[in-house]
């Protein structure tokens, strides 16, 4: 058996460093991202594509490498105009960061032929050159995202005129989130250091990684800005969210820092642009697309000790894509459409849905086995709270259990879905969402339910594989949760 998930996005080797950009047309996904295929070799992008279902992507030609005096190729932004697409990313050399731009005339053409030479990069993009480099007193500008600007800041439903790009300015040990404008994509003015307003809940920690998106508040009747930002922790990211609007360089926050995930191993995310679509603003922005890197440390991670690298040989992957809505300033996070097919196509993925009610004091479990009859991890909903526990596998003893708060609901559920070495959980709706790395001594091979004698279940599915026989759920134990 393998620990590489089908149903994710890997590197065929090496190491998956960050999920670099996305892009979406309504029917054709492009995922680009940042890997590094051998130790002795500087990161570059890979590209994958996928037609319709985002679970099952084809490999193209890299569309970016080191050249030059580059010693590496890092995560950036992609943004298109019918089919004419730009790849916004981060140049490295011994001097310095510096954002640089890549043109693709014609993105359906990098899908059509793939060279058998995995090193060959992809003739139909081509080198712009810097953009953003040591301007205004500022250096080391790196991890740029690009998305339309307003045409009126004060009138939404003006639509869009320009472009605006959040990056990263300065040390490594003193970044600083600066915003950009330009008329055109191509040619870019600093306008200054991005300044929060409001209540952020934030302590004056480090913020990196920054991403902007937009979506329609469902309850406020209203599009919002919504900050990702990941933190840096004594060495541990932790990824979350800031909604509110940007005007200028202030961000002025409505909601403050919210964790977007609560499992083991899920950093950086990562917005997806879209190609097109409606010119209603609030049809526009109904929903977004995010994916994240499902390790859980970020860049002081050593990804050779990966159990995954040192048996095959490559490290890393991204979560699975996660359609998300925002309602009352919180995002809900949900697989994106196509799952259950996807896992009915594959060859061991499964998932598990469950509605239920849990009353206080009470608890369901949810139990992953291996395929020697070991527990590999367990999920339990108590009402107020959801657990990840992976601390009874041997591969990941003595780890802390994940723990998420959950909000008052009508109806508790939770979604689990284990896919190779990984597991992601959605629960109450899309409430909350966890995704951690899991190892398993085989592949995960069936899920276990208990709960104590208060809860009542209303209802429990699961999606296997069609081809794998019947799969059988053993009947819900209402004793001790183990």
């Amino acid at each position: 058996m393998t620990h590489r998930p089908e149903l994710h996005v890997t590197p065929g080797t090496g190491v998956l460093r960050a999920p670099a950009a996305a892009l979406f047309d309504g029917t054709i996904w492009h995922v680009f991202h940042q890997f590094q295929p051998r130790t002795t070799e500087g990161s570059r992008w890979a590209h994958q594509y996928s037609d319709g279902s985002p679970f099952s992507f084809e490999e193209c030609d890299d569309v970016l490498a080191p050249e030059g005096d580059e010693l590496e190729i890092r995560a950036g932004s992609v943004t298109a105009t019918d089919n004419e697409v730009n790849l916004y990313f981060t140049s490295v050399t011994e001097t310095g960061r510096s954002i640089h731009l890549a043109e693709v005339p014609d993105i359906a053409a990098t899908v059509e032929n793939v060279n058998d030479d995995p090193t060959a990069l992809d003739p139909h993009v081509r080198r712009v050159g810097e953009i953003l480099g040591d301007i205004n007193g500022g250096r080391w500008f790196r991890s740029p995202c690009v998305v339309p600007d307003w045409r009126d800041h004060t009138d939404r439903d003006c639509g869009h005129s320009g472009w605006i790009m959040l990056a990263v300015r300065g040390h490594r040990d003193a970044p600083e989130v600066v915003v950009c404008t330009s008329p055109d994509g191509v040619h870019w003015s600093l306008l200054g250091p991005l300044e929060l307003v409001g209540d952020t809940g934030l302590q004056g920690e480090r913020m990196v990684a920054p991403r902007i998106m937009r979506l329609h508040d469902e309850v406020k009747d209203k599009v919002c800005d919504v900050l990702l930002i990941t933190l840096e922790r004594d060495g541990i990211d932790a990824s979350g969210y800031l909604i509110g609007s940007l005007v200028g360089t202030q961000f002025r926050v409505d909601k403050p820092f919210r964790r977007i995930d609560h499992g083991h191993d899920f950093t950086r995310p990562r917005n997806t642009n879209f190609v097109s679509r409606s010119n209603n603003i609030a049809t526009h922005y109904r929903d977004a697309y995010l994916f994240g890197l499902m390790n859980g440390v970020g860049r002081l991670d050593d990804a050779y000790q990966h159990e995954s690298y040192l048996a095959e040989g490559w490290a890393n992957c991204l979560s699975l894509p996660r359609r998300v809505t925002l309602q009352d300033g919180i995002l809900y996070q949900t697989p994106a459409r196509g799952l259950i097919s996807a896992i009915e196509e594959s060859d061991h993925a499964l998932m598990l849905t469950s509605i239920f009610e849990v009353p206080p004091g009470d608890a369901i479990t949810v139990e992953l086995t291996d395929s020697c009859g070991q527990v590999a991890a367990t999920i339990t909903h108590y009402g107020d709270r959801l657990e990840l526990d992976r601390s009874m596998n041997t591969y990941h003893q003595g780890d802390e259990v994940a723990v998420a708060p959950l909000g008052e609901g009508d109806t508790d559920t939770i979604t689990v879905i284990a896919d190779g070495s990984t597991v992601e959980v959605f629960a109450d709706g899309g409430q909350v969402a966890m995704a951690s790395r899991v190892y398993f001594n085989g592949q995960c091979e069936e899920f276990h339910l208990h709960h104590t004698p208060g809860v009542t279940v209303l209802h429990t599915n699961v999606i296997a594989p069609t081809m794998s026989g019947f799969y059988h759920l053993d009947d819900v134990d209402e004793g001790i949760i183990r």
